[in-house]
């Protein structure tokens, strides 16, 4: 089997070196590797670290956000979407098609990086290198082709030089192995990572036993639902639903219990933060929750590849993807004391704010009565607070201006830092006169006070929560609104983390039938949900802190569904990047996101519609872009046997 992809006539996209004494990786950044460099212990070492930075080409790129969660139950296009969003959605607005899914953003980088994991595998050990080194080529290998089988089906194991060997030369022919043979190439890499892997990181962020085991754990959850196919979902290249190796769907959910629980009751360095809270912090990024990441900081040359991070060009390896779920809250607008006309709220580079490009917008289902999000659910839970930005707090006096206050709701002060507006639940809603229409906005008021309002229930497409997760922050704000506002952000993309084992095993244990195994699972993290000691949009620590734990647990249902364990991970994930694959297997996808409700694209437009998405069962799968089939010298039968069926 034959493979040409234009990627990968260099080893891997950007040559490193490993620093000896060090906690981080210390990148030099190469335009290419050639062959002949993996025959030297620098080459090998260099390639691994490269295993890492390539995680920058996908994870923290805005349009791979968007492909992993536009069309999803929990985002669609907002007021400033181009073609990119509103082709995901898959709402009529636009068409999903091999030249605009941006899946491709995974393609080639991944196979790129799958070639350089083989020539380290099949090179590390006559370099010298240590079988826990060359551990990591074998849990990249397989995290890539992973992330390929669950986007595309089967894909091809071999690039050109045989199944699973290094390729050195260009070749253009291309056969996709099935879903079944590709697993068993997963798994096998997996193991073999959990086998020779360290418990502890060599530097911070290495891959380790538990990384690998959370992988292989959540591979062996996704193999089994495959096999098990409870909505006869179509698969591609067409095969038989069973494993190479005899085994049934149950094993396999048994198998994914195992390992997860395995690495919880193991945890070596990783735990859970005290609060969720803590776990997405920009100040407390790279935490011990966090078990992969793709990596940034402020060194513009090291940390983003040379891109530098006040172009804001919104292209990898930059990572720009918090821009898409900002809204733009620049445009309000006050009276200050003065009589003029300022903005109130200005661009900062701050994790609550950051650049606004009004391309994703959260679906206003979540927030209301029987949403992820509803009025229950954010009286006890913390995690909202620590998802969203919910009260926006004036700024204009870290531009220089000097104004004392701006006029606020009901004539009210608002002065430097306080609450000019905020989002409501939905039970405060019938409370807010709209009357006024207040700033051409579509805020209301309540009595008394002075920040405007309007209930999540009319979240619209032109003004919504911002996911305060991602957002930016840096060290060099002082004060000031913060140079470099409109470029990337200089924190690491959070790709894997402890937290993730207890929803894998509470799935594998619904899937077996052990209903007590998954609540305890699922408790954990309740538990830990109704914990706050800092109000993030209030900007204040708790004294005393509040712990909702009991009351949390306590709501828990006494039945645990796959349906709650997807509220689950939403509440813990949300606009992570998870959606799509969670409800691709599962299997729910068209259950869940086939109808959703969001008000219009004007500032004013406050009532939610109805919008309804066509999903068909052949859209589990993305298409094979464009680009690759172009580049292959097939015949054009060759090349459409090769596309997934639902986008020929």
């Amino acid at each position: 089997m034959k493979t040409n992809f234009k990627y990968l006539a260099a080893a891997c996209l950007l040559g490193v070196t490993m620093a000896s004494c060090s906690d981080i990786l210390d990148e030099e950044p190469r335009s290419k590797l050639a062959p002949s460099f993996f025959n030297t212990e620098d080459g090998i070492e260099g390639g691994l670290t490269s295993l890492y930075a390539h995680l920058r080409y996908f994870y923290g790129n805005g349009y791979w956000l968007n492909i992993c969660e536009t069309g999803t139950d929990e985002y669609t296009y907002a007021q400033s979407a181009d073609g990119n969003f509103k082709d995901a959605d898959l709402s009529g607005v636009g068409q999903l098609t091999s030249t605009t899914s941006r899946s491709d953003v995974l393609w080639g980088t991944a196979f790129a990086n799958i070639n350089t994991a083989s020539g380290i595998i099949e090179n590390g050990e006559a370099a010298g290198m240590s079988p826990s080194l060359i551990g990591e080529a074998y849990f990249f290998r397989a995290f890539d082709y992973f992330l390929l089988v669950q986007t595309f089906g089967g894909v091809p194991l071999d690039l050109g030089a045989g199944n699973l060997k290094f390729n050195t030369s260009t070749v253009r022919t291309s056969v996709r192995n099935t879903v079944p043979e590709v697993y068993q190439a997963i798994f096998a890499d997996l193991n073999k990572a959990v086998n020779d892997l360290p418990e502890s990181p060599r530097v911070t962020g290495a891959a380790t036993k538990n990384l690998a085991r959370l992988f292989l754990a959540k591979a062996y959850l996704t193999f089994g639902w495959w096999l098990e196919n409870p909505k006869n979902i179509p698969t591609y290249p067409e095969c038989n639903r069973a494993d190479l190796d005899g085994h049934d769907a149950a094993w396999y959910f048994n198998q994914a219990y195992t390992v997860a629980k395995t690495a919880i009751d193991n945890p070596g360095p990783y735990k859970l933060q005290a609060t969720f809270y803590d776990v997405n912090l920009g100040a407390n990024d790279r935490n011990a929750e966090i078990m992969l990441f793709a990596d940034h900081d402020e060194n513009e040359k090291y940390g983003n590849g040379g891109a530098g991070y006040g172009w804001g060009g919104g292209g990898s390896p930059e990572n720009f993807a918090y821009w898409m779920t900002t809204w733009n809250y620049t445009e309000m607008q006050a009276t200050a004391a003065s009589g003029g006309v300022i903005a109130p709220i200005q661009r900062e580079a701050v994790q609550a704010l950051g650049r606004p490009w009004t391309r994703m917008a959260p679906i206003a289902d979540n927030f209301i009565a029987g949403g992820v999000w509803e009025d229950a659910v954010k009286a006890i839970d913390s995690r909202y607070d620590a998802t969203f930005t919910l009260r926006y707090h004036t700024n204009w006096n870290k531009s220089g201006n000097t104004e004392p206050y701006v006029i606020g709701a009901n004539g009210m002060q608002v002065k430097p830092d306080e609450v000019f507006f905020s989002w409501l639940p939905e039970s405060e809603d019938a409370n807010i006169d709209y009357s006024k229409n207040d700033l051409r906005m579509g805020f209301g008021t309540l009595p008394d006070r002075a920040d405007f309002v309007i209930g999540v229930n009319h979240i619209s497409r032109k003004k919504f929560p911002i996911n305060w997760k991602i957002g930016i922050i840096r060290s060099d704000n002082n004060g000031s609104l913060g140079s470099k506002v409109n470029g990337g952000s200089p924190r690491p993309w959070n790709i894997a983390k402890f937290s993730e084992l207890y929803l894998i095993a509470a799935e594998a244990a619904v899937k077996k039938g052990d209903n007590a195994a998954a609540r305890e699972m699922v408790n954990v993290l309740r538990a830990r949900a109704g914990k706050m000691s800092f109000n993030q949009n209030d900007n204040v620590k708790v004294e005393p802190a509040i712990d909702n734990s009991a009351a949390m647990v306590a709501a828990t249902p006494a039945t645990i569904t796959i349906d709650y364990i997807l509220d689950e991970r939403a509440r813990e994930f949300w606009g992570e990047g998870y959606r799509w694959y969670d409800l691709v297997r599962t299997q729910t996808w068209a259950e869940k996101a086939s109808t959703y409700h969001i008000a219009g694209s004007g500032y004013t437009d406050r009532n939610l519609e109805t919008f309804t998405r066509t999903i068909p069962a052949g859209y589990y799968l993305r298409p094979i872009p464009q680009g690759q089939l172009d580049g292959m010298e097939m015949t054009k039968e060759e090349k459409e046997a090769y596309q997934n069926p639902a986008y020929r």
